[in-house]
Formats: C-alpha cells, structure tokens, sequence
C-alpha cells in the first residue's frame, strides 16, 4: 500500500496520493472491518477514518435492502448507517481543520475567491467513487451474468473513472489556490440533528 508522509504538510495533499490510498485499501480483504489504522493522527488519519466509514457504509446500505431476514435486522443495519454516518461527516471536518491549519499562515488576497465546498468534501467524495469504481469493476468480471450485463457495467466503469479525476484536479486546484491565498474554504459543520436526542423531537419526545 503506498506511504503518505503522515508528516508532510497538510497542504501538500495531492488528489493523486488520495486515489492510490483509497485503492490500495480495496485491495486488502475487509480492511475496513480487521486492519489497524495506519496513521496515529493528523489528516491523514482523518482521511483513512472517513474512508473506513463509507467502506463499512456501503455494507450496510447492502445489507438494509434485503428482503428475506427479519425487519430486526434491518432495523439494526438503519441504526449501523447512523453512526457511520455521523462518524464520516464527523472525520470530514476534521480534514478540513488539519487543511485549514496547515493553510494559517497564508496570507488572504482581497479577491479570494469562496469555495461553497470544502476540500475536506471533496475527499468524501473521492472515497466514494473509489467504492463506486470497485464495485463497478467487479460487476464486469463476474461470470454469472451475460456480456450485455459486462458491457454495460464496463461503461458505467469508464463514466466513474472519469468523475474521478475530474474531482481529483478540482482539489488540487483548490489546495493549490488556497496555498497561494487565491481561494479558501471554511470548516462547514454538518448538525446532524437527526442523531442528537436533545435536536430530534422523534428522541426528545420519547422522554414526555
């Protein structure tokens, strides 16, 4: 699996470094059930945290369309989504505060331009594209099913591959432009008020 330097620079995070992390990890039977982090902190940390909660995510959402188990079971999946869902967003803030971090020091030109969408967003989302990718290319080798199927996957494939890079040269223009002061983004936090029992009247009601 490629190395990173956990202690280079935040803002030295390269979209292409964050594809091969991403698909490495895919490559290792359940790594986002069984392996150890491989970074002890910083954005790096955060990056692999918010990748293990999309891998496990996507189980789960699997897992949730079933049919023939008991509504139990179901239920108990819909409860795993929360919290990987709220683990991810919560580990989507924290690479943009490591970013924003390593970025303080740079100084702000009068016509810097507002990204509505964090770096930190745009690495969410280049991990799900990496599973999309995946699973896609699974689909297109398997041998239960007839060429049509393949083929048509195989285009689905290629229309995924290029999103991809796509958003992989829309972060590192943004990182770039933030180093140089030209753009910047804030930390946007999500509230997720669905989880929060003080928020949600579904939680906090139970309690009247």
């Amino acid at each position: 699996m490629p190395s990173p330097s956990a202690s280079a620079p935040a803002h030295k995070l390269r979209a292409a470094d964050v594809i091969a992390f991403h698909d490495a990890c895919h490559a290792l039977p359940d790594w986002a059930k069984g392996a150890a982090p491989r970074f002890a902190d910083g954005v790096w940390r955060a990056l692999e945290d918010n990748h293990r909660c999309n891998c496990l995510l996507w189980d789960e959402e699997d897992l949730a369309r079933r049919r023939n188990v008991a509504d139990a079971e179901i239920a108990a999946n819909k409860r795993a989504i929360d919290g990987f869902n709220q683990r991810r967003n919560d580990a989507i803030e924290r690479i943009d505060e490591h970013l924003l971090d390593s970025l303080r020091a740079v100084e702000r030109r009068t016509n810097a331009r507002l990204s509505s969408e964090t770096a930190g967003a745009m690495v969410d989302r280049l991990s799900i594209l990496s599973l999309k990718i995946h699973h896609m290319r699974l689909q297109t080798e398997r041998g239960d099913v007839d060429q049509a199927h393949r083929d048509a996957c195989a285009g689905k494939l290629a229309r995924l591959v290029e999103q991809r890079a796509d958003l992989a040269r829309c972060l590192d223009r943004l990182l770039d432009e933030a180093a140089l002061g030209a753009s910047y983004f804030k930390v946007y936090r999500q509230f997720k008020m669905y989880n929060d029992p003080k928020l949600n009247p579904a939680l906090y009601g139970e309690k009247r």
